[in-house]
């Protein structure tokens, strides 16, 4: 049965976890593990880590690996990131999760994201919007193309510049509800 390098080095990097706490059996799988998994975090596989603050999921997965996105961590993505008040699970857009994945990259986001927002239905949008003019009529939400996010240990305007320096989609600001918006629509900005 052959094994795929994305589970060899799942398997890997737990042998070599379990391995650092026993002094005799580093030397052993330090020989075997270290040439296959130093820098493949970055090169053949993207990680996403999030906690969705409206219903305490969270989540974390290898959304792309091995040169393409993998269909059921998308699936998964999906549904943790539905509408929280209808429950409708709608497709992501996977440039936002590269846009999301590049944003944590250069942030530092070692503990993730904590999302505000991810889908909204036509119905939650509108509901929201007749609440506040901030939430705009044609939302990329209800096209699975924004997340409103912040992360956790890092002040939000370094977040935002990071975000504006991708110079990717739009990116809303919004100090006082304290999250960044970001999407996959045309580059643009704005302060809520």
């Amino acid at each position: 049965m052959a094994i795929s390098r994305r589970a060899f080095l799942r398997a890997g990097s737990g042998v070599l976890i379990s391995a650092a706490t026993s002094s005799f059996a580093i030397p052993a799988i330090a020989k075997i593990a270290s040439p296959a998994v130093i820098g493949v975090k970055e090169t053949d596989c993207r990680t996403l880590a999030f906690e969705c603050l409206r219903t305490g999921e969270r989540f974390k997965a290898d959304y792309w690996a091995e040169g393409s996105y993998v269909e059921d961590v998308l699936a998964r993505i999906n549904k943790a990131l539905r509408d929280v008040r209808t429950g409708e699970v709608h497709m992501i857009d996977p440039k936002l999760l590269d846009l999301v994945h590049r944003l944590g990259r250069d942030v530092d986001a070692r503990s993730g994201f904590q999302v505000i927002s991810g889908y909204r239905s036509p119905a939650t949008n509108a509901m929201l919007h007749k609440k506040s003019s901030a939430v705009a009529t044609k939302s990329l939400h209800m096209k699975g193309q924004a997340i409103d996010l912040l992360v956790p240990g890092r002040p939000l305007d370094r977040v935002h510049q990071a975000a504006l320096n991708l110079r990717v989609g739009g990116v809303g600001y919004y100090p006082k509800s304290n999250f960044v918006h970001v999407d996959t629509g045309r580059v643009r900005q704005w302060t809520g």
